[in-house]
């Protein structure tokens, strides 16, 4: 079979659903390849920075490990903007999208959160609330991303840091991304 015959899924057959999933096995499994080329176009995205959005990302990534975050962490700093490039209105939520499938609930809520929280360093210059992220400083994980923007994403536009590049980052990132997805021993809160 090289493609299934219905054009409805409702007039799907078992072999069609079983054919579509072997090959949609494949596609997941070759998730962590088609990120590392996803954080490779970075490299050409939003400009007018000192680096560019991949330089941000691996600066960021580089930043955590230095800070002695763990692997889950590092990894969210690595892909904490990829969403930049198709949503940037909403980036942090495609990020945590991304990876709320292979990481836990605090890992995900730190990316989710990290676009609103960084806006204390600049909203006021547009006119915008720049205390919007004092809505959750009761959150358990309120510290966790405070620090995160802080320490791996506000800092993160220096070309002159000691950055690691992508090919240091990537057994990392496909370790997190070849996990079962939403593993509950994982993704717990």
């Amino acid at each position: 079979m090289k493609t299934v015959d219905f054009i409805e899924m409702k007039h799907g057959t078992k072999a069609e659903y079983e054919f579509l999933h072997e090959l949609e096995t494949q596609y997941i499994q070759a998730l962590p390849e088609r990120l590392l080329v996803a954080l490779e176009r970075l490299g050409g995205s939003l400009e007018g920075y000192k680096v560019n959005r991949l330089q941000h990302s691996l600066q960021s990534a580089t930043r955590a490990e230095a800070d002695g975050a763990d692997l889950e962490m590092i990894v969210a700093a690595l892909v904490h903007d990829m969403g930049d490039e198709l949503s940037p209105e909403n980036h942090s939520q495609m990020a945590a999208s991304i990876l709320r499938p292979y990481v836990r609930a605090e890992v995900t809520w730190v990316v989710e959160m990290h676009g609103l929280f960084q806006m204390k360093y600049y909203a006021h210059h547009y006119g915008k609330d720049p205390d919007g992220y004092l809505a959750h400083k009761d959150h358990p994980w309120f510290e966790t991303c405070n620090r995160f923007v802080e320490v791996y994403d506000q800092a993160a536009f220096d070309p002159a840091y000691p950055t690691k590049p992508l090919s240091y980052f990537a057994p990392m990132l496909k370790q997190v991304f070849s996990r079962a997805p939403f593993d509950p021993t994982i993704t717990h809160d």
